[in-house]
């Protein structure tokens, strides 16, 4: 029996709605006496038998109260029971917990310290399955997070159909008396959306779920599959009168100038894995499609991403009225979007192995082919212009070249982890960085010498806050007819190390992937006389490279900011340090 370490208001409660569950009742019971909170036990219409035996299981537990209900009328109908009684009872929050004992009691805790933190907000377990959950329910549970994600036009919603959660029963019970809420397996997706209507945040607490072996199944295939079908219907129709709220309620309205590094990546972990399971089971045309209203989403409440790619269309549009292999009717900032969400499935399909050599135009592979074969050690300046991916994947997976890249410290975790998900066997290496002294360099050299290649991104300013001067760490070239600020880190790091530098871009820009892999310098060469000067010389050459690619595919330019403005950073990143600078 655990024990419970923290005070629980006596305002709390606990529900639990049960129909033919004796067996596992007991053993849930046993578990949350330990949290000294009153329960009340819902009976949904047992049969005679498990009734006897329900009876004998709460004369062991006097701080159960237990509600009939005469005939079964569905798990939703048994815990808006449960919440309206407690509600009258005089009871702010109640937990809802299934009798069957999927759930882990001991979450309950952190459930409780969260609705405590959170008042008015529906606090709910969000399940980490392990292996018994049956198949066919995980497929069911990701089309469901898809409509929920439509009806709600918000990715805040990770799990709707956990029914293991706090509410605030003020709120829950005056909707109850509101609206149609479904009152069987219908229930838990039904009333999570409706209150997300009505202003209830719902946050989540990771709770593991196991489906016992000889567990007892209420689920039924045909019939319930219906009714949520006609739930996710009604959802979406009283969705369409509410999405200028909804849409208003998710714009994000602060404009303040940051740097690129302080601005909160728009997609979740959670949202990127779960395209990443459409695209298993159901493949690249279906996933595709999911893709279009989560993009569109994106366009629609990302105010300062859409700003900065409205702004850099008009910049293309007016500094080169001609740009080949596009047409100007697509040169707009939703398909500009459209393109971005396209390039993640690019990726999936690049470390998956889905897209081979032969799929691939490149006016120069054979100088790309060429550098394989002598397993040479070089650098790659790529830029967050098209998919570079393209290059990274056919370069490991086809020829075992080893990539190690050098990565923002808050983006590398997320990055591995579902690079790893997609393939297994990659050993693609994201070298996580804030600063980059001698140790690094060192590993570098190593790194090289073993003819492995090293890819470092040229066209994003350190976020490092403590450089001396803005000079040091910036070089302002000419780009699109407008100054622009370029790092000097990756081009300082190139010419410590020594070795040959290449340039690789990954296009798209009529539907085909193209690979444009240059050769930039043999040795990046920085005398310490001409420092400056010889350094903006070089940034400037790759400045107009970039401008080139850029012109020949422009909706391939992933940087949704003001790519022209500096703004001085307030975390850190990439710091060349030396030994003067740090005396």
């Amino acid at each position: 029996m655990s024990v419970v370490p923290f005070f629980i208001p006596s305002n709390y409660c606990f529900v639990i709605p049960c129909y033919n569950h004796s067996e596992a009742l007991l053993g849930v019971l046993k578990h949350l006496a330990s949290y000294e909170i009153n329960c009340i036990l819902v009976d949904d219409g047992s049969s005679v038998n498990e009734v006897q035996k329900m009876d004998q299981i709460i004369a062991l537990f006097p701080w159960v109260t237990l509600l009939r209900l005469k005939t079964n009328q569905g798990k939703g109908a048994a815990v808006m029971t449960g919440l309206e009684y407690a509600y009258n009872q005089g009871y702010a929050y109640a937990i809802q917990i299934d009798a069957d004992g999927q759930h882990d009691s001991q979450i309950v805790k952190k459930l409780i310290e969260q609705s405590l933190q959170n008042p008015h907000a529906l606090i709910s377990g969000c399940p980490i399955y392990d292996n018994s959950v049956p198949k066919h329910r995980l497929i069911a549970r990701y089309i469901t997070h898809f409509w929920v994600w439509i009806e709600t036009l918000s990715f805040s919603i990770k799990d709707s159909m956990c029914g293991f959660r706090v509410y605030p029963l003020q709120a829950t019970c005056n909707l109850i008396k509101q609206s149609n809420i479904g009152k069987r397996m219908d229930f838990d997706t039904d009333i999570m959306v409706q209150l997300y209507w009505k202003g209830i945040p719902s946050i989540f607490v990771p709770t593991k779920v196991t489906y016992p072996k000889d567990g007892i199944s209420h689920f039924k295939a045909f019939k319930d599959n219906l009714l949520i079908t006609k739930m996710h219907t009604k959802l979406f129709l009283g969705m369409l009168p509410r999405i200028l709220p909804l849409i208003k309620r998710n714009y994000k309205k602060n404009d303040e100038q940051i740097h690129w590094s302080q601005t909160q990546e728009r997609k979740g972990l959670f949202g990127i894995r779960l395209i990443l399971k459409f695209y298993h089971i159901f493949g690249r045309k279906t996933s595709k499609l999911i893709m279009f209203p989560v993009i569109t989403y994106f366009w629609l409440t990302g105010k300062k991403q859409r700003q900065a790619s409205k702004q850099y269309i008009e910049i293309i549009s007016n500094y080169y009225k001609n740009i080949p292999l596009i047409n100007k009717n697509q040169l707009t900032s939703f398909h500009h979007f459209q393109r971005f969400g396209e390039s993640f499935l690019d990726k999936i399909a690049c470390w998956q192995g889905d897209i081979k050599i032969d799929d691939i135009y490149s006016p120069n592979m054979d100088t790309y082919l060429d550098l394989i074969s002598n397993k040479q050690g070089i650098i790659l300046i790529c830029s967050h212009l098209g998919d570079v991916e393209i290059c990274r994947a056919l370069a490991q997976l086809s020829h075992n070249i080893k990539i190690n890249t050098l990565v923002f410290r808050k983006h590398a975790a997320r990055f591995n982890q579902i690079l790893k998900e997609t393939n297994q066997a990659s050993t693609f290496n994201l070298i996580q960085v804030d600063s980059i002294g001698a140790d690094t360099a060192i590993l570098l050299k190593q790194k090289l010498e073993q003819g492995e290649w090293v890819a470092i991104v040229g066209d994003r300013t350190s976020s490092n806050p403590h450089q001396r001067m803005l000079d040091e760490s910036v070089s302002w070239a000419d780009f699109l007819g407008k100054p622009a600020p370029f790092p000097k880190g990756p081009f300082i790091l190139s010419s410590a190390l020594g070795v040959p530098v290449y340039l690789a871009w990954g296009l798209k820009p009529n539907g085909r992937f193209q690979i444009y892999f240059e050769h930039f310098a043999d040795k990046l060469k920085i005398s310490r006389k001409n420092r400056k000067a010889e350094l903006d010389l070089i940034i400037q050459n790759y400045a107009k490279r970039l401008e080139h690619y850029c012109l020949l595919s422009p909706l391939d330019w992933f940087n949704f900011y003001d790519f022209w403005q500096f703004t001085q950073p307030k975390t850190n990143d990439i710091h060349i340090s030396n030994n003067k600078d740090e005396e």
